[in-house]
This record gives structure tokens, sequence and C-alpha cells, in this order.
């Protein structure tokens, strides 16, 4: 019999937790597999280890990671996928915005022989401005990238286990998990789904966080902003050189070509805004080679819940 493990990413998320205990295990039964529920406590403020320590005692397929503080999602699926033992491992987030129904679509796309199936969001119940974002963002991640990453394709996916075991491999710390999985390769395919809003409480993204997300996998896998600044700095260089010249003919043929501070200003702003730029593109770089070479751990757990006899075993990791 196959067996699934599913990670979910969970922030904030204790009253959705139970209900998507209930719905990924009625889908598990329904396709007749073994299976695993991995819920990995992302440092979440409220009662979220108290609500999965109830479920690790009630369940025995299910287990529960904590970490220490919030790490972000792409380090609570990491640290799922760690410990995941299934033949496939599915990713969710907590919030019930990844319908854990489309794991069955998942699954038989998996049997059908595709070694990575994603979700493929064809509708977002969003805000109008905050759907155009999305879409923005994955128009020109998709223009960007080196590797050819899917639109509208989230980290809501199924993996085989020799997919997960080069994920594991992967050794960064700035990780962009659905930019990982287009580049590890193997045969892929996408599921469409709608993705709903929150079923409980707010989301926790703001514009900043959206923008640092969208940094995060630009800067992860293109160099075309460096190959930009390469072209600006040349186009900026032409440019000045073109204005040389002008100003040395037309004082040649007009003696009293006008000449002053605003057109210094406006020269000395330009070429100051390029630099600016250029140095802010250079930092993000720098910055990522920075968080590489400290070699901190990617994340930490402070403990682990696993069923055993009716209770629960608590495993510190100090």
């Amino acid at each position: 019999m196959k067996k699934i493990s599913a990670v979910i990413a969970c922030y904030n998320d204790e009253k959705a937790i139970p209900y998507m205990h209930q719905r990924l295990t009625a889908v598990f039964q329904k396709i007749k597999v073994d299976y695993e529920i991995i819920f990995v406590n992302d440092g979440s403020p409220d009662q979220t280890e108290r609500v999965l320590a109830d479920l690790v005692r009630q369940d025995p397929h299910t287990l529960a990671i904590n970490h220490s503080r919030n790490f972000n999602s792409q380090m609570a699926f990491t640290s799922g996928l760690e410990i995941a033992s299934g033949d496939a491992v599915a990713l969710l987030d907590g919030d019930l915005q990844d319908p854990p129904e489309i794991i069955e679509e998942f699954y038989q796309k998996w049997l059908a022989g595709f070694e990575v199936v994603y979700g493929v969001r064809v509708k977002r119940e969003a805000p109008v401005l905050m759907q155009m974002a999305y879409k923005l963002f994955y128009l020109v991640f998709h223009k960007l990238s080196y590797i050819r990453i899917p639109l509208n394709a989230g980290d809501f996916s199924l993996m085989d286990r020799k997919v997960v075991e080069v994920m594991k491999s992967f050794t960064e710390r700035d990780r962009f998990l659905r930019g990982l999985r287009a580049w590890a390769g193997f045969r892929q395919t996408g599921v469409p789904y709608i993705r709903p809003e929150r079923m409980f409480g707010r989301t926790t993204n703001n514009l900043y966080k959206n923008i640092n997300w969208a940094a995060r996998g630009i800067f992860s896998f293109s160099y075309i902003p460096l190959e930009m600044m390469t072209i600006i700095s040349f186009l900026a260089f032409l440019l000045a050189l073109a204005g040389i010249v002008t100003q040395i003919v037309l004082r040649f043929i007009y003696p009293y070509t006008p000449h002053g501070l605003t057109t210094v200003l406006i020269v000395v702003l330009f070429l100051g805004s390029v630099q600016l730029v250029g140095i802010s593109v250079l930092g993000q770089y720098i910055g990522r080679i920075f968080e590489e070479v400290k070699q901190r751990p990617r994340f930490i757990v402070r403990s682990v819940f696993r069923h055993s006899t009716d209770q629960i075993v608590k495993e510190r990791k100090d």
C-alpha cells in the first residue's frame, strides 16, 4: 500500500487545524492509502501547540513539530520534509486556502507517472488589487527567471519520494520552494483549482511581506537585475558622451550657448539615481550571500509531538 505524507505549515491557525485534519483524513481514507499528517507549528503565538497536542493524542497518524520561533513557511515546509516518510509528500498551508480535497487529483496524476503535481490557481478569492498584484508578480517572475516556473503555481503540491530527497539535499537558507521544485526537474504537471479566502482570521501578509517575497523569488532565480544595471549604465554613458559632444559642437557654432546650474543638476541627479539603483541591486545579492555564509541553522525545532499508546511523546530538541 502506498503511503502519503501531508506537511502543513501552520501560523495562527488554531481554529483551522481541526478542519484541516478532518478533511485530510477523509481524503486519505477515500483513496485508500496509508498516511501521516505532519503539522509544523512555526512559532504561532496562539493556542496552536495545545490544539496539535490534542490531535496527536487522538490520532496515531498525526504528529506535530513546534519551532522555537517563526522562521517563515518555507522553513516550516522544509522542517516537515526532513521527517516525512511517505512515498509521496503533499505540502499545504494551514489556513485551508489549499483545499485538501485536491490531493485526490494530485494522487491520480502521481499514479499516472508524474513525479511532481502542483496546484494552479485559476481563480483567487481575494480583493481585486491583491489578485492583480499576484498575477503581475508571477508574470514578471516567469519572464525574469532563468528556469521555467509555472504561472500561478504555489507551494501546494505533491512530490514523489525521489523529488523530496532532492529537495532535502538543497542547503541554501534563503529558500523559495516552488523555484527549487522547478529547478529539480522530473516529470511535472499542474491541476487547476480555485484558491479560497482564509476560513478563519485575517491574513498575516502585508505589502512589505509581499514585496520581500517577490524579491526573494526574483533574486534567487534571476540574474537579469544585474544585467539590466549593466545595460542602464552603458546607456547612461552613451547619453553623457552624446551630451558632451553636443555641448562642444554647439559652443563652436553658437559661442553664447546657454550653460548653467539646471543642466548640471539634472545630469548629477540622473547619474546619482542610476548609481543608487545599481548599489541597491548589488545589495540584494550581497545580503543573500551574507546569510548563506553565516551557516546558521535553517530552523530550530523546540519539540516534536508523537502518538504512543494513547499519550503524547514529547521529543525536545535543544
